[in-house]
């Protein structure tokens, strides 16, 4: 089985939430393959799960570096996310039955696999449902959430299904700023068992997409987005 393989784009938070839903609308009336994707937010952005509806008033007006920070609403759910430093990976795909949690598990195996290839053991992680009253989505780790050894949470991820498609995406924390975690959470970023995983974009991307092609038994065909891709119709 081939799969589509688009190239890392940076843009801002609102297109690269457009492009994951047109992706999953196209995949569901079956004009486009099943997809992965890696992207990161410019400017810097917190994103919004689709029913979070509240949140801190300052979130509107923070400024990093002297850009303001967007604030986004993801088309998937769960909690905040800030992202500045982090890459994030998106899945489209169809024909995952079961569960909820087993459609988590089944493209959470590619991560997982190439993390350990990177030398990082990753497991689920534990959390109940108490994380709805967590306005951060880092800070605790459901059973949809990857941790290190440490218990430090390395990737975040949501999920968003129409009819037999998925999207799935999630933050991976790369390069995260501790001062501006801070100022968006109101709390001390996590004990510095990150510093180890401080690990380069591109190595990243060509772990994970190498881990992908084994445990999902496919190929990639590389197609970067086209205009109208990456301006999708509203």
């Amino acid at each position: 089985m081939n799969w589509r393989l688009i190239p890392l784009l940076e843009a801002p938070g609102v297109t690269q939430m457009a492009i994951d839903k047109w992706l999953l609308e196209q995949h569901l009336l079956g004009n486009s393959p099943a997809t992965l994707r890696f992207y990161t937010w410019a400017p810097p952005a917190i994103s919004l799960g689709y029913h979070q509806h509240k949140y801190p008033e300052h979130w509107e007006n923070i400024i990093w570096k002297g850009q303001k920070l967007d604030l986004v609403k993801r088309p998937t759910g769960g909690r905040a996310v800030l992202h500045q430093g982090d890459l994030t990976y998106a899945v489209v795909t169809s024909g995952l039955y079961g569960s909820r949690m087993q459609a988590y598990q089944k493209i959470c195996e590619f991560l997982i696999a190439g993390w350990k290839q990177l030398g990082v053991d990753l497991h689920y992680g534990t959390a109940g449902r108490g994380y709805i009253h967590n306005p951060n989505c880092f800070g605790t780790a459901t059973s949809a959430d990857l941790v290190t050894s440490y218990g430090y949470k390395l990737i975040g991820s949501a999920q968003l299904r129409k009819g037999d498609a998925i999207l799935q995406h999630g933050a991976i924390r790369l390069q995260p700023d501790a001062e501006l975690f801070s100022q968006v959470f109101g709390e001390e970023f996590p004990p510095d068992a990150h510093l180890s995983l401080n690990f380069d974009i591109e190595t990243t991307i060509k772990t994970l997409v190498s881990a992908a092609s084994n445990c999902f038994n496919i190929q990639f065909d590389v197609q970067p987005l086209t205009n109208n891709e990456i301006n999708p119709p509203l």
